[in-house]
């Protein structure tokens, strides 16, 4: 199983990429983001995502872990398979895909080829609260190497800030969901300068509401 691949860009099509691997040419189905980010000649490390099946040998490559993660969370969803996968991964970077499922926004999900209204819907409802989940994770970087910089994310691509934020409020005993939600929504009205504790209590007010109606 190949985990990884490090070599140099031999070539690069619409929705792949040939890697030299010590002479071995590897072709690797990619998003075309991450496709944008390789040029031929250039030395790379991919992260790589095995697919077998009776007929053939898949290799999907992404440029971070955070991608990768993405991938193989939204191949779970019925209908999504890896090309959508890949489909989705190009027009939307995977914390656009995070505030996408926590704001329940079917539009963004659907620009990608080959998601209509009913899938998207699917992958909405199945991934809200694994998004919640991923958005608790621990932070991760991107390979150290000669391809795309790596810079130090949040788990699923969402940043510090608003994962600390989701953190905080599932301690006070709300969802993963719900608390990814509201944070989400606090961060596109206050910006991506606002720090922690505005983000916490901007999700506290907005789940106020929600707490007073369930006690009536």
């Amino acid at each position: 199983m190949i985990a990884k691949l490090s070599g140099r860009v031999d070539s690069v099509g619409l929705d792949y990429a040939i890697i030299d691997v010590g002479g071995v040419g590897y072709l690797v189905y990619c998003s075309s983001r991450t496709l944008g980010a390789l040029s031929v000649g250039m030395a790379v490390s991919l992260m790589i995502e095995t697919h077998v099946r009776e007929d053939h040998i898949h290799l999907y490559g992404f440029g971070d872990a955070t991608e990768r993660d993405w991938f193989r969370l939204l191949t779970t969803v019925q209908g999504v398979g890896a090309k959508v996968g890949l489909g989705i991964l190009s027009v939307l970077e995977p914390g656009e895909i995070l505030r996408a499922i926590a704001s329940g926004d079917k539009t963004a999900i659907g620009r990608a080829n080959g998601v209509g209204p009913k899938l998207a819907n699917r992958i909405l409802t199945e991934l809200k609260d694994k998004a919640g989940n991923m958005a608790l994770g621990a932070m991760t970087a991107a390979p150290a190497g000669d391809g795309p910089a790596a810079r130090p994310v949040a788990a699923g691509g969402v940043r510090e800030e608003i994962s600390d934020a989701v953190s905080a409020l599932v301690n006070l005993g709300y969802s993963p969901s719900d608390a990814l939600g509201v944070v989400s929504r606090a961060a596109g009205d206050l910006g991506d300068e606002a720090p922690v504790e505005a983000l916490i209590r901007a999700g506290l007010a907005a789940l106020a509401p929600s707490d007073a109606a369930s006690n009536r």
